[in-house]
């Protein structure tokens, strides 16, 4: 790895870690610095991200019921997210350039996503009890 490549991973930490922060700290549901969702402002609609600094925080404290509970396509994501940083992180020491992630493989998280944002909103779904 080379040493601009270190000095962006160690930054790309270092930010993660400043923002992981300030979401355990400030809670979304009660502090008013971040932002709201355009689309649900536009349309009334939860988009499939609404909930997801919500979910965050209760994750960030261990509440995974509740976490759920806002977003439960991001909170199941998760596991997936760090697997695949790792790849990304061990293809870059090694030096070996290769995709980590194949399209077909996004392509499907996507259309899983999409599918998760229309269940989401049909009346009785039990994924529609996030409130923004």
């Amino acid at each position: 790895m080379t040493s601009v490549k270190r000095v962006l991973f160690a930054a790309t930490v270092a930010s993660g870690l400043v923002v992981a922060l300030v979401l355990y700290f400030l809670d979304p549901s009660r502090v008013a610095i971040y932002p709201t969702c355009a689309f649900h402002r536009i349309t009334g609609l939860n988009c499939p991200g609404c909930g997801a600094l919500r979910a965050m925080h209760q994750l960030l404290h261990g509440h995974i019921v509740a976490a759920l509970h806002f977003n439960a396509y991001l909170v199941l994501s998760v596991p997936l997210f760090g697997w695949v940083a790792y790849r990304f992180v061990r293809h870059e020491m090694i030096g070996r350039p290769e995709v980590v992630v194949r399209p077909l493989w996004m392509w499907l998280y996507l259309g899983l996503w999409v599918a998760f944002a229309i269940v989401r909103e049909l009346p009785g779904s039990f994924l529609a009890a996030f409130s923004p």
